[in-house]
């Protein structure tokens, strides 16, 4: 697993979000370019992070100004990955070596892969740079 560093804000924000959620955060990354917030919480605190009818969520908004976005982690890497591309559904993940580079092959459904990539890449981006900062995989293919 690779260290992950938070930054100042990372650490303030990480605060807000487990008072206001009751929820434990184990990392926040910070996207200034798409103006969201991205918590990554322990594995099972997924719906006390959200709260009822998204209410939690809802506050963090308010609170923040900005998108916030709930991701679950997990030690595996490939049910991490399954995790960073919800709502899009994954149906096979591999991870193998490409030279010394660690890099996930992910399956999603042709229909799906424009939700998988997201707008401008957004949400692959997400995989990847979460991907990396916790399992320490360098690149993510969705095929």
């Amino acid at each position: 697993m690779s260290e992950v560093k938070l930054s100042t804000d990372g650490i303030r924000y990480i605060a807000l979000f487990e008072s206001i959620t009751g929820a434990t955060a184990r990392d926040c990354l910070l996207d200034d370019d798409k103006n969201r917030v991205i918590f990554v919480v322990k594995t099972g605190d997924m719906g006390m992070a959200i709260g009822k009818n998204g209410e939690h969520v809802n506050k963090l908004v308010k609170s923040i100004g900005r998108h916030v976005e709930v991701v679950e982690y997990n030690d595996d890497p490939v049910i991490f990955i399954q995790n960073l591309l919800q709502p899009a559904n994954a149906n096979n993940i591999k991870i193998g070596y490409k030279g010394d580079k660690r890099i996930a092959y992910v399956e999603v459904k042709t229909k799906e892969k424009g939700l998988a990539i997201g707008r401008n890449g957004k949400n692959i981006e997400k995989v990847k740079v979460l991907a990396k900062r916790h399992h320490d995989i360098d690149d993510v293919t969705i095929q």
